[in-house]
């Protein structure tokens, strides 16, 4: 099933009633990463909004990521999505879509937003990540303009690529202070997606195959 999706299966997928979104995040959670539950943390988390954003070109759906630059800190050369810290009193919504005009160029006047992914709560940095969908309305391929002090590269990933089960591997990583896990990530050329970032993404994921497979099989 790694045949082109449409916006329509996409709006599907997001509004499929009673959804295990944290049970598709949890595939691809790092092996002995503590979990949580949103709403955690001694005196509340810090909240925060990321955009997938989606674009069409020759008829076909791609995702943005974002590669952030290298740097002496956690996240530092690490894929993720346009997005950052909540600044009260603006909408989660707004976060995510200031933040994505502020990293790659993209303003909210050329978004549609289609809906929202189940947040996920980050234990280490006590995180709240709301994660939502949206569609870029120009056309063909956005012009990008990335802001080289949050963005070393931005990914543009067909999401037929994102679907097909061989881009999920497992790797070994060395995180900081020269811990080696192996996570489960998927694999985009010389990129490994894995994380919190991973882990939205296979919620979006799953939530498109189940809608892709009961159009192929409407009688089961």
């Amino acid at each position: 099933m790694t045949d082109s999706c449409t916006l329509d299966d996409v709006r599907a997928a997001l509004s499929l009633p009673d959804f295990d979104g944290l049970g598709a995040q949890r595939r691809m959670m790092p092996y002995g990463r503590p979990t949580g539950v949103v709403g955690e943390g001694a005196n509340g988390p810090r909240l925060g909004g990321v955009l997938l954003l989606l674009y069409c070109v020759e008829e076909e759906l791609h995702l943005v990521l974002t590669r952030r630059p290298d740097y002496d800190g956690v996240h530092s050369g690490q894929v993720s999505f346009p997005g950052g810290r909540h600044e009260p009193p603006e909408a989660l919504t707004t976060t995510a879509l200031r933040e994505t005009w502020e990293e790659i160029g993209i303003p909210a006047s050329e978004i549609e937003l289609l809906g929202e992914l189940t947040p996920l709560y980050v234990i280490p940095s006590n995180f709240e990540v709301h994660p939502f969908v949206g569609h870029y309305i120009g056309t063909g391929r956005p012009r990008f303009s990335p802001d080289v002090r949050e963005v070393a590269a931005i990914l543009e990933v067909p999401l037929r690529l994102l679907l097909d089960p061989t881009t999920r591997v497992e790797e070994l990583m060395e995180l900081r202070g020269g811990l080696r896990l192996r996570v489960p990530c998927f694999r985009v050329g010389e990129h490994a997606v894995w994380g919190a970032t991973a882990m939205m993404l296979s919620e979006f994921l799953e939530r498109l195959r189940y809608v892709r497979y009961v159009e192929e099989h409407p009688f089961i």
